[in-house]
């Protein structure tokens, strides 16, 4: 019998799922870690944490097994953090959250100075605050020491297929939240990179999510606790992977998500953008693509309330 594990990095904490190859789920772990607000309106996260974690996590979920019997890794996980790793491959600075609120001024920039019909024309969407591209430019006008550090530039999942794999990848899901990508064509836009001040040898190689983007490297199965043969697919972002779980593909799906934040996704065969921009226009796990609408803050509110 074979094993996978799927990795759900989330933004309390990491769940880690084992499968075997009937498609029984085997064991469920997870390990929490710190989110940290060290101003009114900022989240952070410490990509160190995540990595701990789910180190931990699966050498839990696979005690009791052969963990030359996992064949493969995958991930789904929040979007739109921004992690930036210098020329040495260590972390500049805390990861920029998706409900972090520090970018409005970076935001209208790109909204009323570059133009949300330019912006739509090369991303099929407009700037929201969480976005990626409005981080960089924070990070350009706020930290511009550590802006002209960074060697890669990469969201939060696929910083733990770098660990594992050493591959500088991402899947074009969660790359559609960073606002730097053409979603039509599947491509990052120049146009962007260059308005964001980045070059495209930072940014990463982009993959379909359930294509492999490697193995795991020799230290990190030894780490683990699994064969250096297992592999690595790229996974996708938070959304699209419930989606896929949820049977929510092909033309004109919809399913409705409450979480921390609230989501109602729609999904379709053929590339479609929302000419109001109230939709995230996206490319979805599956290879085609799909219309998101998104909240903030859902289900969490019934945590204060209680």
């Amino acid at each position: 019998m074979k094993y996978y594990i799927g990795v759900d990095l989330g933004t309390s904490a990491v769940k880690l799922l084992l499968m075997n190859d009937k498609g029984a789920i085997e064991k469920i772990v997870s390990r929490e870690y710190l989110l940290y607000f060290p101003r009114p309106g900022w989240s952070q996260q410490n990509p160190e944490d995540w990595w701990n974690g789910t180190v931990e996590g699966i050498r839990e979920l696979i005690s009791g097994i052969d963990g030359n019997l996992v064949a493969g890794i995958s991930f789904g996980g929040q979007m739109h953090g921004l992690v930036i790793l210098d020329e040495a491959d260590q972390v500049i600075r805390p990861a920029i959250l998706w409900n972090d609120g520090r970018t409005a001024a970076q935001t209208d920039y790109l909204n009323q100075v570059v133009g949300k019909e330019a912006l739509a024309r090369n991303t099929a969407n407009i700037a929201f605050a969480g976005f990626t591209a409005p981080k960089l430019l924070w990070v350009r006008e706020q930290e511009p020491e550590n802006f002209a550090r960074i060697a890669k530039i990469m969201l939060p999942k696929d910083y733990l297929a770098y660990r594992m794999t050493g591959v500088f990848c991402t899947d074009y899901s969660d790359a559609s939240g960073m606002l730097l990508l053409d979603v039509k064509n599947r491509c990052w836009s120049e146009e962007m990179l260059k308005i964001c001040g980045v070059r495209k040898e930072q940014m990463p190689r982009l993959y379909e999510s359930y294509e492999k983007v490697g193995t795991l490297k020799p230290e990190v199965a030894g780490q683990l606790g699994l064969s250096r043969d297992c592999l690595v697919a790229a996974g996708a972002g938070d959304n699209a992977a419930a989606a896929v779980g949820t049977g929510t593909v092909g033309e004109g799906k919809c399913n409705l998500s409450l979480g921390t934040s609230g989501t109602i996704f729609i999904s379709s065969d053929d590339f479609r953008m929302d000419s109001h921009n109230a939709l995230h226009a996206f490319a979805h796990a599956d290879g085609h693509y799909h219309l998101m609408g998104c909240m903030l803050s859902a289900a969490s509110c019934n945590k204060w309330w209680m």
